[in-house]
């Protein structure tokens, strides 16, 4: 990952690298990491993220 930085502007360096680091998922897999997760739970939310991932695709369905 590449951030460039022009005219010494730090700031808005700063805020383009947390973007794509949210972009990315950084932050919600650190997080997920943090502690130990039952393997029932991880297996529910992923159930449930994936439901959320259809509903979402679903919304966007062009008509043909």
């Amino acid at each position: 990952m590449d951030i460039k930085v022009f005219g010494n502007d730090i700031e808005k360096a700063l805020k383009t690298l947390k973007r794509q680091l949210q972009k990315e998922g950084l932050f919600k897999e650190i997080k997920k990491r943090s502690f130990f997760e039952k393997p029932s739970v991880k297996e529910k939310r992923k159930q449930r993220e994936a439901r959320k991932k259809r509903m979402k695709s679903s919304r966007y369905v062009r008509p043909s």
